[in-house]
């Protein structure tokens, strides 16, 4: 007996076997695997949310210590707005993590959209479409709150390079922070948008898996995206 062939010829029918197994996958299977790696892949943006969050209060606080500073403590003042601003590089950093794990999770997610045609049960297909519709807005309107807070970073930083200057001039700087809270109110109306789209986005998912009789467990800490402001 030739054993060489014989474990050459097991290798191939065990090989054939597990491409039997992934092809008997199901579709509302398959497309449950991609929803929780998407999942995972967003896990990098709820770490950048926790850290972010951290600067800006640091950043409020130092921004609070230089509007109670006088023209007369001028190093003090311009010893905080370099703070400030080694912050807001920190944040910046984040920010742009923060993009690529979305991003990456987008990556993920949109491999559901052949599968989602696959599915015989009806109730589910149509919910796979609305959820498949609902993220894809998730997605833009993320893009749309991290153009607004970029965005807001800039004028953060113009503003505490402007307090770096002596003969900065009152009105200059009461412009600016005037242009700097518009673009505070569109970050904070962008981020509704982002946090509505995934609460919706949510609440398809579960009923989703309800109707493809997909048997899962949900947690209350659930991605949402809360970007706090000044």
């Amino acid at each position: 007996m030739n054993l060489k062939k014989h474990l050459s010829l097991l290798f191939i029918l065990i090989i054939v076997a597990a491409l039997a197994a992934c092809s008997n996958t199901s579709a509302s299977e398959k497309i449950y695997n991609h929803l929780e790696k998407a999942v995972e892949l967003e896990a990098q943006f709820e770490k950048q949310q926790d850290a972010i969050v951290k600067l800006e209060k640091k950043e409020q606080k130092i921004y609070s210590k230089i509007i109670d500073l006088s023209m007369d403590e001028f190093d003090k003042i311009k010893d905080l707005s370099k703070k400030a601003l080694k912050s807001i590089e920190k944040r910046a950093e984040k920010i742009e993590l923060e993009k690529e794990s979305i991003h990456s999770s987008k990556e993920e997610f949109i491999k559901i959209k052949d599968l989602v045609d696959q599915l015989e049960n009806k109730n589910a297909k149509e919910t796979a479409e609305k959820m498949y519709s609902v993220m894809q807005k998730r997605y833009d309107a993320y893009d749309k709150l991290y153009e607004a807070y970029s965005k807001s970073l800039e004028m953060e930083t113009k503003l505490y390079k402007m307090l770096q200057k002596k003969d900065l001039k009152q009105e200059s700087l009461t412009k600016h922070i005037k242009k700097l809270n518009t673009s505070y109110e569109k970050v904070i109306d962008a981020n509704k948008k982002f946090n509505s789209r995934t609460a919706e986005y949510n609440e398809l998912k579960e009923q989703f898996y309800k109707q493809a009789d997909i048997k899962v467990e949900y947690e209350d800490n659930a991605s949402s995206g809360d970007k706090n402001t000044k």
